[in-house]
């Protein structure tokens, strides 16, 4: 199980939770760098658009043509567009839902439609966390998760939530302090990859409505307060002991029962006894560094030919 100390907690919650919100939203803001191509064509489309419009009224040059050639430009710019081959744009027409354009080039009526939301089509990675979320034994951990998903239908995503990202997270968060009331301790960090799948499966259900798959769910860290870190060390160290205990009484009515069993066959087998006391003899003896001192009740058990006379 993996923890991490804390300390202060009181003071830094509302910074971490800060940190957090913001990673997330970072982590949905699409790469500005990546629609610098956009950018630069309808940039080109402008000047196209203002070059003619200027070139045309040039003979009559005063600001009232540099204006009209302005809003010439905008207005090509405006109805103009490109979308990224990632990229997805739910176009309006009237208010009503018309079509969903991209990739590539696009055409706007102008004054009549236009976009209502722009929608990255590949992989998205959202962190998301569930603080001070009790478990089925009633202990605060802080899980922190990461999710994969994607959205599949633009129309469903632009027209069934408001703001799909912020209900995504908002629902793994939901989904994950499910999951972890209906878990022990022990259990959440034996059956993580379980609770992934188990919130794949729920979010997956839950996003399917809104044009969303849900493609993984993975537990980065689970956390808990340190005052009960030391208390979880502590009964994992008695278990121990208690366990190495039970060993070792195992081990010792093993042995017990075996020193009883060899006495009875000693018992019913005189001659078995004088082979045992010839053979600690001869263990005690073999090195030769000592001398061996056995009373006459022992000697007797050295008395071979007892052994063939059945003596």
């Amino acid at each position: 199980m993996k923890f991490s100390l804390r300390s202060d907690r009181t003071k830094t919650s509302k910074s971490k939770d800060d940190e957090r919100r913001s990673v997330a939203s970072t982590e949905l803001e699409p790469n500005e760098a990546t629609r610098a191509g956009v950018y630069l064509f309808s940039l080109v489309v402008f000047a196209v658009g203002f070059g003619i419009v200027f070139a045309a009224t040039l003979p009559w040059l005063s600001v009232g043509t540099v204006v009209a050639a302005v809003a010439a430009g905008l207005l090509c710019a405006g109805c103009i567009r490109v979308a990224p081959q990632w990229e997805r744009v739910a176009v309006l027409r009237l208010g009503r839902f018309n079509r969903v354009a991209g990739p590539g080039l696009y055409v706007l009526v102008p004054f009549v439609e236009y976009t209502a939301i722009h929608i990255d089509h590949r992989v998205m990675t959202s962190s998301f966390s569930a603080e001070a979320a009790l478990t089925a034994d009633l202990v605060p951990v802080d899980v922190d998760a990461i999710l994969f998903w994607m959205v599949w239908d633009a129309e469903k995503a632009c027209l069934e939530v408001e703001n799909y990202p912020k209900a995504v997270l908002w629902s793994a968060q939901t989904a994950m302090r499910d999951a972890i009331g209906q878990l022990n301790l022990a259990d959440l960090s034996l059956r993580r990859k379980q609770i992934d799948r188990e919130l794949q499966e729920i979010m997956g259900a839950k996003c399917e409505q809104w044009g969303i798959t849900v493609m993984s769910v993975e537990i980065r860290d689970i956390m808990v307060p340190r005052e009960l870190q030391d208390a979880l060390s502590k009964e994992a160290q008695a278990e121990r002991e208690r366990n190495a205990r039970v060993i070792l009484a195992e081990v010792e009515k093993d042995i017990s029962e075996m020193f009883v069993e060899a006495a009875e066959v000693y018992d019913r087998n005189p001659k078995a006894m004088q082979l045992r006391a010839m053979n600690l003899a001869y263990e005690g003896a073999k090195d030769g560094k000592g001398v061996l001192l056995a009373p006459s009740s022992l000697a007797d058990g050295f008395d071979v030919s007892k052994l063939f006379k059945g003596e």
